[in-house]
């Protein structure tokens, strides 16, 4: 599957655009519901023609706008919603924190982390190589953000405005060592048993993070953003 999606786009593979997963997800998620929830919602998807994101809210959230969130341009053809055609958030937002800062009056972020930032070695084959490229690329936007909210928190005088907001802006995150132990190919991994660890894992690394610094929720941040001003 990897070396045909170098050779052939999704155009060719599968022309009819096809996704088992759309009808799923219309049966499964009640969209008329998440419309009102309370709670909120953003979905971020990359807009093909102009190259920004798009951040859909509870409201505008339909199977196919999942879909988008998820589109990568090498295995799916882009979903087009409204006329517009979208790929993979990841591309311009992983996730994007603006509406967490400017629609949430929250000041705490955790960040679920499944793409490693750093990894040791040197990639060598070409499947390593395009998987750590699109690692990069996926954490590129979400780093110059994170760097944002670091340079704001060493200004003496951030002001009243947006500035203010983001330097408030508590970070955590959870993450997992595992994650820079699998290979390239593991993304292609769609068996069950592959699942049934991931979820294990996930749930794992989320308690071990409450039980770190659950009291540290709402007093501090507890990711390291400074370190991300060295070497700049």
């Amino acid at each position: 599957m990897d070396l045909m999606s170098r050779l052939l786009s999704p155009y060719d593979l599968n022309p009819m655009g096809k996704n088992p997963l759309c009808a799923i997800l219309a049966e499964e998620i009640d969209f008329e519901r998440l419309a009102r929830a309370p709670m909120k919602l953003f979905i971020t998807a990359t807009n093909v023609r102009t190259g920004r994101g798009h951040v859909f809210k509870n409201d505008a959230i339909t199977p196919d706008v999942l879909l988008a969130s998820a589109c990568l341009p090498t295995m799916f053809q882009a979903i087009e919603i409204d006329g517009e055609p979208y790929w993979d958030g990841g591309y311009s937002g992983n996730p994007t924190i603006t509406p967490l800062v400017r629609e949430c009056k929250s000041q705490d972020t955790i960040l679920v982390q499944i793409n490693p930032v750093e990894r040791e070695g040197s990639p060598r084959s070409a499947s390593e190589i395009l998987s750590r490229l699109n690692e990069v690329s996926f954490n590129a936007v979400l780093l110059k953000e994170l760097r944002m909210i670091a340079v704001l928190r060493q200004v003496a005088n951030p002001g009243n405005s947006e500035g203010a907001q983001w330097a408030g802006m508590r970070i955590h995150r959870v993450a997992s060592e595992m994650l820079t132990e699998l290979g390239a190919s593991s993304k292609l991994n769609a068996e069950w048993e592959f699942f049934s660890l991931l979820h294990d894992e996930g749930r794992r690394s989320a308690q071990v993070f409450l039980e770190t610094h659950a009291l540290d929720l709402g007093r501090r941040s507890t990711l390291d953003l400074d370190v991300l001003l060295k070497n700049v």
